[in-house]
Formats: C-alpha cells, structure tokens, sequence
C-alpha cells in the first residue's frame, strides 16, 4: 500500500509528492510555498490545469465555468463550502473556460457550469448545473473509493 501520493501545484505546477496521513494538514508546495490542500478553491491556468487532471492521484473536480455566467456565479459559494467539507480528500479547483477556450473543447466542454472529477490522469464522472455544496460532496464521495 502506498503512503505517499502526487499533487501538482495549482500555483506554479510542480509535482510533489504528500504522506496521505498530511493530506488534512495543509501541506504545502516544496518549489513554491503556496498551499496544495487547504480547502480552499484554487484557479488554474492551461498548464497546471493539465498537469493536475493527468498527474494528481487525490480525487480533482475541477469546475468549468466563465464569469458571464449567472449559474456559475452563484454556484460559487457551494463550490467553496464543498471544498472545505472535502478538505484532504479531494481538491476543488476551477478553470475560467473564457479564459481557456481550448482547454473546454479538449475537456468536451458543452455548458457551465460543467463539473468534471479526475483521479490519476482518467476522468471518472461528470457532473452538469449549479449544485448546492451536499450535492457536490455526494457526488464526490459516490465516485471515489474512501482511501485517498
């Protein structure tokens, strides 16, 4: 059984690799610094966007979403009471598809707000509309196994 798992950065990408036991702990960043799994919903960009959906091996839903949208605006505030009621075993993060064309075409993008859970370079379920935190949770937890 392995004890250690890999977390990209969501800031600068670089891959680390984090005892399971820390993952509620807040570990941080052994280039940067900058936090890996506090609870807290992180932006990604193109790059730490495809280094964490093929690299991670902690459950990653990442919310595909653009500021104009009015559902993934009040979406928001779930999004972020889920990531902390998930805290150390999975991480939420978000992907500006305004921003990141590309990367929602790629990602078969076909309307936001779109919620997309990875594990370990595969995607495992996919997640359509604004949801209220419990039912981002569940969704979460109904496709992942309870070990990390």
């Amino acid at each position: 059984m392995n004890d250690a798992v890999k977390l990209s950065c969501t800031t600068c990408g670089q891959m680390n690799r984090v005892p399971v036991a820390k993952l509620a702990e807040g570990p941080k960043c052994g280039a940067c610094g900058d936090p890996l799994a506090d609870g807290k919903v992180a932006e990604l960009d193109a790059r730490c966007h495809d280094k964490a959906t093929r690299g991670d091996e902690v459950p990653l839903l990442v919310d595909y979403w653009a500021p104009w949208c009015g559902p993934c605006r009040m979406m928001a505030p779930e999004f972020a009471k889920a990531a902390q009621a998930l805290k150390g075993r999975a991480r939420l993060v978000k992907l500006n598809t305004e921003d990141h064309p590309d990367i929602a075409g790629r990602a078969r993008i076909q309307g936001i707000p779109a919620l997309v859970l990875y594990r370990g370079g595969r995607e495992l379920a996919r997640l359509a509309g604004a949801r209220p935190a419990a039912e981002i949770v569940a969704f979460v937890q109904g496709h992942v196994s309870a070990r990390v």
